[in-house]
């Protein structure tokens, strides 16, 4: 294994950690923007209303993204067990 062949993998590798990771962090991104537009427009500064709506839509989206988040990482893993058979 080269420098080369490890700098692959660790690009693959965080590659795979920013779109597995992508359907959680941006339903949180959208609701928390949501719930402060409605906050502000309110004048309701309540701190529980911003994070019992944030946790239930991430427990949400990442059921539903749970496929596409496994397969992401099932073919990372494919990748880097075929380089470890190839011998890289």
């Amino acid at each position: 294994m080269n420098e080369a062949d490890a700098l692959d993998v660790m690009h693959t590798a965080i590659w795979t950690v920013l779109i597995a990771s992508s359907p959680g962090v941006l339903t949180a991104m959208i609701v928390g923007l949501v719930i402060a537009l409605i906050q502000a427009l309110t004048q309701i500064q309540e701190m529980t209303l911003t994070f019992v709506p944030k946790i239930v839509a991430v427990m949400v989206a990442l059921g539903i993204a749970a496929p596409f988040i496994g397969g992401q990482i099932g073919l990372f893993t494919d990748m880097v067990f075929s380089r470890v058979q190839t011998g890289f």
